[in-house]
């Protein structure tokens, strides 16, 4: 063996836990905005529940669906093809080239927004009769039409605070304007009932606006005047990656869209509130471990995309994390649901218990999907990544549609399921071919274990009367958090950290 060989091991498993520990870092930062920012989405829920009730709810859903259709048609993936190019300029570190880059952003934002706004305007009396089946909503499209210019000019903020990685300023505006929201708008409902619905998200879009707006006025750039003609020659590239993002995400908001449209026209507008609810426990209150490590991940990505090899580490670091913090998460769900909906809704909610059950294990797919998917932005293979989404929101809306109309709102959790179980078959497929990846043998043996416990979690749900339910499933989250931890341990060595604060 060569003397050196022990120090190349050492050396490697520093590395490795760096990078792990990384991971953590800004999962920590951002996993504390989401929590701060789930605390206020149960509280809006559970307000708009009580005063709004399920019928509310669904206005509400419909109304952002349609803008956010509208939306995904006219920002031009700005909002992740940005934080590339501000990000390689960052990496310059040359000042002019930041300042051009960010002007360009900013331009580009103001006239997306623009569009965006005069086109919902244009088209509110057909979206009023598309949603609602009457012209009752053209005054409420015409006015909300506001919020896309406003959504629009904050991602632009965010995005430089993003890829200048001052992601500090980034979660403060994230949080404030969450928790500011919140304030402006529930005297609203409480005051105005349904009619407040729509100066609630103008107001909302507004604050979150002002902030993104004053804490990216903290990151000094230099000032700089370019022409329009250099302002489009410079920002072709944005435009060129973005409006493939951008067609992907109106795929994505498009079947959501049609979903919620036949849920509307075949189960009625509490049906509508109901599936709002329902997935929004699992991808916002859940699914905050994605949003949490997407602000990071994919800038870091992009940073090794040159490099099959690290990639390949990077993607099996990122899947192995993920699935180790939800799958504990995702055992309480399944145990405790009942009482979860209940705390964040109301009992008038129940009925999406069982889609949420079936949703639950299609996360384990969705995680480990998720880690895979990024790497065709990173390559920048944004055709790819296009063929990509669309082939999936194809057979995912047809899953939709099959599910609701054969078992309603549980026909929608299994086709969440089996829709990001192909999904995963169908990224892996793909980036094994194209870029060499393949999973590694720690990450199958993490998602086996994990995977397993979950599916004895539903099984018990379902079969076991109660208390045997929660006493059985107590057991499973024990398990499955302690098997979390020992993997957590290994990966980022916890006595050593617990140590050193020590010895501080």
């Amino acid at each position: 063996m060569s003397p050196f060989g022990g120090f190349r091991l050492l050396n490697s498993m520093t590395e490795k836990q760096t990078s792990y520990r990384q991971i953590m870092k800004a999962t920590s930062l951002f996993g504390g905005v989401q929590i701060i920012t789930i605390i206020i989405s149960i509280i809006r829920s559970k307000v708009v529940a009580v005063l709004l009730g399920p019928a509310g709810m669904g206005i509400m859903g419909l109304l952002n669906s349609t803008i956010g259709l509208i939306g995904s048609l006219t920002n031009f993936g700005l909002k992740t093809s940005g934080v590339k190019d501000v990000a390689a300029a960052n990496g310059t570190q040359d000042h002019r080239r930041i300042a051009v880059t960010v002007t360009v952003l900013r331009r580009l934002v103001w006239i997306t927004g623009i569009l965006g706004t005069l086109l919902v305007i244009i088209l509110s009396p057909w979206l009023s009769r598309l949603t609602f089946g009457n012209n009752n909503y053209t005054l409420a499209f015409i006015w909300i039409s506001v919020s896309l210019l406003f959504q629009q000019l904050s991602s632009g903020q965010l995005v430089i605070l993003q890829g200048m990685r001052k992601l500090q300023l980034l979660a403060k505006a994230n949080v404030l304007g969450g928790a500011f929201g919140l304030v402006f708008t529930l005297p609203l409902y409480y005051i105005y009932g349904i009619d407040g619905i729509v100066p609630g998200i103008i107001g909302t879009a507004l604050i979150a606006f002002l902030l993104s707006w004053y804490f990216s006025g903290k990151v000094s750039i230099e000032t700089i005047k370019i022409s329009r003609s250099q302002t489009f020659s410079e920002g072709k590239d944005m435009l060129r990656m973005g409006f493939m993002i951008s067609l992907s995400g109106l795929l994505t908001v498009g079947a959501s869209y049609i979903v919620r449209i036949f849920i509307s026209r075949t189960g009625g507008v509490e049906q509508v509130g109901l599936y709002n609810a329902g997935f929004a426990i699992i991808n916002t209150y859940v699914g905050l471990v994605f949003t949490a490590m997407a602000t990071d991940y994919y800038p870091r990505l992009s940073a090794v995309a040159h490099d099959n090899r690290l990639c390949k580490q990077t993607i099996n670091q990122q899947a192995e994390i993920a699935i180790l913090i939800l799958a504990p998460i995702l055992v309480v769900f399944l145990t405790f649901i009942n009482w979860v909906v209940i705390l964040l809704y109301s009992r008038q909610f129940i009925a999406v218990n069982g889609m949420i059950y079936w949703a639950a294990l299609g996360m384990f797919f969705k995680a480990a999907s998720w880690s895979i998917a990024f790497i065709f932005l990173a390559k920048g293979s944004s055709k790819l990544f296009f063929w990509n989404e669309l082939i999936t929101n194809i057979y995912l809306l047809g899953f939709n549609l099959l599910g609701y109309h054969y078992w309603g709102l549980n026909g929608l959790g299994i086709s969440f399921a089996l829709a990001y179980l192909i999904y995963l078959i169908q990224v892996y497929s793909i980036s094994k071919k194209i870029f060499a990846f393949a999973f590694r043998p720690e990450l199958i043996r993490v998602f086996c274990f994990q995977f397993t416990l979950a599916i004895i979690g539903f099984l018990s749900v379902n079969y076991l009367s109660k208390p045997n339910t929660y006493i059985f499933g107590i057991m499973l989250i024990i398990a499955s958090s302690l098997f979390s931890l020992r993997e957590l341990d290994k990966r980022l060595d916890f006595i050593s950290i617990i140590q050193k604060y020590r010895n501080k």
